[in-house]
């Protein structure tokens, strides 16, 4: 019998940049994500592709062409797709002050123009461009319906340029972003929004701290006494979790969790990511993700032709062991094996 071929497995270049910096560790290069993703080769299986961060120092989102081919080029030669981007939104909060806002889409829009160029070449067959509210969750709080009211009409403006482009917006759900920091929030927000090519980026490490109602604690799951090793519990309260956002679910990055928040550099606490093989990971990766891959009848969704790992905050001895992405394959793999297709 033929092996899964579909979704394609991504590798994400971001982790080289989020919360590196001068009060971390140094960025790691886009050049080098991308040959240590290559690089990557588990029983003859590769990574077929790499998911971008568009913002320095891995690119600074210029909408030339030249530029465009050079980054394409960069995977290209190392035989790896592009497939979902990410819109450096943070200069501009989405419920920020008028200019705000409009630098806001206006980072959207050059990303959609970047990401429509990229399929064009060819070289994007797949993907979303990734936004999340810019905002902090207590800034949030001092007036949370005006706020949001502001986040969904940022998004929904958002959501109109990129229509242009062809392309789709995927809110990722971190407990980090005002108005997306708990489950029902991030429903409401996509809701109220109401536009055909907004979704939702769901990231196993950070939608499981939405179980236990991180920074909104009126939204949690799971029982107080919750406890780890209660695996039964845990995936009653998943099984909840992934029923509601599934259907909004576009875009689907693989990780590992501890259960625990972290934070390095300038990026705010949010669901650890840990190593692929991690003894505390509370994940057991291939299973879980089938959560929201498959429906709630168990059949397949392919809502989306891709899935990535994300390793952000893994520090760089880490990340600059080809071990560390060999396992994290090897992870991609198992969950393709079990929740698969093949075209």
């Amino acid at each position: 019998m033929q092996e899964n071929n579909y979704p394609k497995l991504h590798n994400a270049t971001w982790p080289g940049i989020v919360g590196k910096g001068p009060d971390s560790e140094p960025p790691i290069a886009l050049d080098t994500m991308i040959e240590m993703t290559a690089a990557a080769e588990v029983d003859g299986v590769k990574f077929d592709g790499i998911d971008i961060g568009l913002f320095d120092p891995h690119y600074n989102l210029s909408t030339k062409e030249d530029d465009i081919k050079k980054l394409a080029e960069k995977a290209s030669k190392h035989g790896l797709e592009i497939g979902s981007l990410v819109a450096p939104i943070w200069g501009g909060p989405a419920m920020g002050t008028k200019e705000q806002r409009a630098e806001f889409v206006d980072m959207v829009k050059k990303s959609c123009e970047i990401g429509q160029k990229l399929r064009e070449m060819g070289i994007r067959p797949n993907g979303i461009v990734r936004i999340d509210s810019a905002s902090g969750v207590h800034d949030w709080a001092a007036d949370p319906k005006g706020n949001t009211q502001k986040i969904v009409e940022t998004f929904r403006e958002a959501c109109d340029v990129a229509a242009d482009y062809g392309e789709r917006l995927a809110a990722e759900g971190e407990i980090c972003w005002g108005g997306m920091h708990s489950w029902k929030y991030m429903l409401e927000t996509m809701e109220a929004v109401d536009r055909k090519n907004i979704g939702f980026q769901a990231d196993m490490s950070h939608t499981t701290l939405y179980l236990l109602g991180y920074n909104a604690p009126e939204h949690r799951i799971l029982p107080e006494d919750f406890q780890w090793g209660d695996r039964e519990t845990f995936l009653a309260g998943l099984k909840k979790l992934t029923d509601a956002l599934r259907p909004w679910t576009i875009d689907f990055h693989v990780a590992q969790n501890d259960g625990t928040v972290h934070g390095t550099g300038s990026h705010d606490k949010t669901g650890r990511h840990c190593q692929a093989t991690d003894p505390n990971g509370k994940l057991d990766i291939a299973h879980d993700a089938g959560y929201w891959l498959r429906d709630s009848n168990g059949q397949l969704t392919k809502a989306f032709k891709h899935i990535c790992w994300d390793g952000c905050m893994f520090s760089n001895d880490v990340m600059t062991q080809q071990k560390t992405w060999n396992d994290i394959l090897a992870a991609m793999i198992n969950v393709r094996k079990h929740h698969g297709w093949v075209e």
